[in-house]
């Protein structure tokens, strides 16, 4: 076969910009088992210490301040470090970033299972945050590598089921080897074999196509801005309430040189050459709509969902293994609404009306959790958790497609990373602001409660900020605490109910774009091969005028 002369006509739609091959659905499999063996690892390795945290404190002579801070330097890492991954995404190989988070996670939690004292602890859960920003950012831009919009549905059932595995198994393995001889130290062991069979799979079977080599300029000052900024809000909003007022010379500093760095961030963003968040993403109207969504969802859903377990062993009187199954209804609602709206999407191509069903799940699910009581039938309690889960499945995985099928394929990273950023940042302000609530209204309830049975609130041992052990308390006053921490985390949900109304009315004004069939493997290899034309082209005009 004989190349074509370069003065030749070139006629579009045949040889260089023909339709880039697919891959098979058995190749698709193989790839994303490496990445779902990813997010596995990332989920669990949050999950796995959640019910030993308590045990893992004490052990190391730790403080409740020490307890915060191991659960906010992971947070804070996590949410920081996403948008940097993502415009490293896009930036540099893929496959070599998700091994390198794989790898982080690995070595961080060799370490902190190895932790002799609650500093080395809080900062290798920090490192660990690291990542999981990575993995949570890369695992959901690889699969838009691999896997075009209209089909990515058929597989939303296999992330949901990582998702329900992980966010249950891992509570509950947690506790089983906490009680055993194995001890807490463990529970930061048990993902290393999943990660390193994440890494081998990954290098096994994820073949992306080499991007062309370009020269990287990676906005360090914007990073470190963005990453200021960001922490000191975070920090402000955990520990205003607790450690000072939050109407105080702590939080006039705090948020003052939060919104100082942000502000600097913006300007220095506005002229990188390299933004680690391009601001003009933010024409984008999609992309804005569904930041206001995600922020919404991680505020209503991960907010509320984090005093579950708390609703279980202090108002129930429950263990932490049966507090664990007793969330399973939730994880079932994500994982059936995500994987059968996934499947109707790919056939039919709409998306938008199961974001929609999707909210308003998610608004009913959270004003019937308000409605809960200390002794409420837990029939009811697990229907109602299943709709929120539901509503949930619906919503929160259409947001990051319906963003990604309107981006550039040059984007993509940077897009992504955006609104899981900003999802993680509304699940941390989420926690924050409701623990505060939370921890006020459950000490007047149990302060008035034990007014009326004439017993002295100092018993509990309410001065120290310790939790009651319920099953040592004497029935009466028991049945106090159970109430006050019923009625206290009820209202939680009914605060986070008009904020899911936010997220109803971004997506009510979302515009439905058909979804493109084409996955970001092939965009990129089909705008490759167009660029290649035109340069052909040029050169024809050169040696026309030659």
């Amino acid at each position: 076969m004989t190349e074509p002369s370069i003065t030749a006509p070139l006629e579009r739609g045949t040889g260089l910009d023909a339709e880039p091959p697919g891959m098979t659905h058995r190749q698709v499999l193989e790839a994303l088992s490496g990445i779902l063996l990813g997010m596995f690892v990332s989920l669990l390795a949050t999950s796995v210490v959640s019910s030993s945290l308590p045990r893992i404190i004490t052990d190391l002579g730790g403080t409740q301040s020490a307890f915060t801070w191991v659960v906010t330097a992971t947070l804070l890492t996590t949410t920081i470090s996403t948008p940097i991954w993502g415009k490293l995404a896009d930036l540099v190989n893929r496959k070599v970033l998700i091994q390198v988070a794989l790898g982080i996670t690995v070595v961080s939690s060799a370490l902190a299972g190895l932790s002799h004292s609650t500093e080395m602890l809080i900062g290798m859960r920090a490192l660990q945050g690291l990542g999981a920003g990575g993995l949570t950012a890369l695992g959901a831009i690889l699969i838009a590598d691999i896997i075009s919009p209209r089909e990515r549905g058929r597989y939303m059932g296999l992330m949901g089921a990582v998702m329900g595995v992980s966010m249950v198994g891992g509570p509950l393995l947690g506790g089983v080897i906490t009680d055993s001889p194995l001890t807490w130290r463990a529970c930061f062991f048990v993902g290393l074999p999943f990660a390193i069979a994440a890494i081998a799979v990954l290098q096994r079977t994820l073949h992306l196509p080499a991007r062309r080599r370009r020269v990287v300029r990676i906005d360090y000052l914007g990073a470190l801005l963005i990453s200021v900024g960001i922490a000191l809000l975070l920090l402000w909003i955990t520990f205003a309430g607790s450690s000072f007022e939050w109407a105080s010379w702590q939080t006039a500093a705090m948020v003052g040189a939060a919104v100082l760095a942000l502000g600097l961030a913006i300007w220095v963003e506005s002229r990188a050459a390299e933004p680690m968040i391009p601001l003009h993403l933010f024409r984008n109207r999609t992309l804005v709509l569904s930041v206001v969504a995600s922020i919404a969802v991680g505020i209503a859903m991960f907010g509320t969902s984090v005093f579950l377990g708390q609703y279980m062993q202090l108002a129930r009187g429950k263990s932490p293994t049966q507090s664990g199954l007793m969330t399973i209804p939730m994880i079932l609602g994500v994982l059936v609404a995500s994987a059968v709206s996934g499947q109707i999407i790919t056939r039919t191509g709409h998306y938008k009306r199961f974001m929609i069903a999707g909210a308003t799940t998610l608004t009913v699910g959270l004003a019937l959790m308000g409605t809960i009581h200390y002794n409420t039938n837990f029939a009811l309690v697990s229907l109602y958790m299943a709709i929120l889960g539901i509503g949930v499945g619906m919503l929160m995985q259409n947001l990051v497609l319906a963003v990604q099928n309107t981006l550039d394929v040059s984007e993509v990273g940077s897009g992504t990373s955006t609104v899981a950023f900003f999802r993680t940042l509304g699940g941390a302000i989420g926690v924050s602001v409701l623990g505060a609530i939370l921890s006020s209204r459950s000490a007047d309830l149990i302060m008035s409660g034990l007014a009326k049975i004439g017993i002295d609130p100092s018993l509990l041992g309410g001065s120290s900020g310790s939790l009651p052990d319920v099953a040592t308390l004497p029935a009466n006053v028991r049945t106090v605490v159970e109430q006050a921490f019923g009625d206290a985390i009820a209202h939680l949900f009914l605060v986070a109910t008009p904020v899911a109304l936010v997220a109803l009315i971004a997506v009510l004004f979302l515009r439905e774009v058909p979804l493109g069939t084409r996955s970001g493997v092939q965009e990129l290899l089909a705008q490759e091969s167009l660029d290649e034309i035109d340069q052909l082209e040029d050169l024809e005009v050169v040696a026309a005028k030659a």
